[in-house]
């Protein structure tokens, strides 16, 4: 099994803009436990950064501060940064290509939103042909309310991670996932 860690949109739209994410409490020291636990072990960490593709959008707009990476990460040694513009972090990139040449047959997730672009990325995943383990504890969310409803950050969260382990991926603590190395 070689395996890479993907680190999805940990960017400064979720700590300081639109959308702060809000649950599980500690999601960000995690990723950056995972991170660190990667490095250590010679796992490749592949960081992914969402792009809005309409100049005035609201959030992500490509050179905004939002649109950063949060800069503890890039402080941390990665493969690459992989920009996407839709939440599966392998629609019209180059992700696959780079796991292919790195020999990668299972992908770690890490990052926000769990139900957007880490759920999505798992399955995409998961038709692929990879294997996925999916760090509970290193993915977040926050409530959300629209027109079909409400839902709390911790009942999405759950029911992604619920969903996650019935089918696409192995649902792991990151402190669990450091031991399994």
């Amino acid at each position: 099994m070689k395996r890479a860690l993907l680190v999805i949109d940990v960017q400064y739209e979720y700590f300081t803009g639109r959308m702060p994410i809000t649950y599980p409490e500690g999601s960000f020291e995690n990723i950056i436990k995972a991170v660190d636990a990667a490095n250590l072990y010679q796992i490749p960490v592949i960081l992914i950064r969402h792009t809005a593709i309409q100049n005035d959008a609201a959030t992500f707009r490509k050179g905004s501060h939002n649109w950063e990476i949060h800069e503890d990460l890039l402080k941390k040694e990665h493969v690459c940064i992989i920009d996407k513009n839709l939440p599966g972090s392998f629609t019209d990139t180059d992700l696959e290509n780079v796991l292919k040449q790195m020999s990668i047959d299972t992908i770690v997730i890490a990052g926000y939103m769990t139900q957007m672009c880490c759920d999505t990325t798992a399955r995409q995943a998961v038709h692929l042909g990879l294997s996925v383990e999916f760090l509970s504890d290193a993915t977040g969310t926050l409530d959300i309310m629209n027109y079909a409803g409400k839902v709390t950050a911790e009942e999405l969260h759950r029911s992604i991670l619920v969903t996650q382990a019935m089918r696409f991926s192995r649902v792991i603590s990151t402190d669990e996932w450091i031991k399994d190395h």
